[in-house]
């Protein structure tokens, strides 16, 4: 996801975003359209690829859904139409346990589970804005993949409805979730999902 694309003082609703080129993709955050082409990089699939395969095998026949983008994840303030929600995201990876949020057009309300895999130019949003807005809507837990540097950041969201401070890990290390107790990712595999970490990104 690039810097906003739209004019930052002009403010847009999932109405508007139903009728944009779907030879773009955007995101909505507080009315702020951002655009997230060029499409992601080949590390960056990787990561993502491998990350859901892993989701996937263990909520096999389980009642939570893994789900990979694009996927539209509308986050209404109150109980406003669809067309006027303001804020519209496609998150790299989420996981929804209430069926009651999911229809044809995606999601309606916070995921359960949020996971982003940041690059230079989408950093200082995913660590700001999309953190504050995860927050907000109740996103349990939002995991932050840096392939740079082979880490991660997981936030877990408090009894006070706040994130506290991010547990930090390498590929040396399994992520372990509060969401899911069987659970264990192995990071290795999600930044050597070839088995080798040397590989180019193009």
């Amino acid at each position: 996801m690039g810097v906003p694309a739209k004019n930052e003082e002009q403010r847009f609703t999932y109405g508007d975003y139903l009728n944009w080129s779907d030879d773009e993709r955007w995101e909505l955050i507080d009315g702020v359209a951002y655009n997230m082409t060029p499409a992601p990089s080949v590390q960056h699939q990787r990561i993502t690829g491998e990350l859901f395969r892993q989701l996937a095998n263990y909520l096999q026949g389980k009642p939570c859904e893994v789900f990979i983008a694009p996927f539209d994840v509308r986050l209404p303030r109150r109980e406003e139409k669809d067309e006027d929600i303001d804020t519209v995201v496609q998150p790299d990876i989420l996981v929804i346990c209430d069926p009651g949020k999911l229809d044809e057009k995606g999601c309606r309300g916070g995921p359960d589970l949020v996971v982003e895999v940041v690059s230079p130019s989408t950093v200082q949003k995913d660590l700001k804005i999309k953190l504050g807005l995860y927050e907000r809507v109740g996103v349990k837990e939002y995991w932050i993949f840096h392939p740079s540097d082979e880490t991660v950041m997981v936030f877990t969201l408090g009894q006070n409805g706040r994130y506290g401070r991010p547990e930090i890990l390498t590929k040396e290390d399994r992520l372990k979730t509060s969401l899911f107790d069987e659970l264990a990712i192995d990071l290795n595999l999600i930044f050597s999902p070839k088995g080798d970490s040397s590989t180019p990104d193009a």
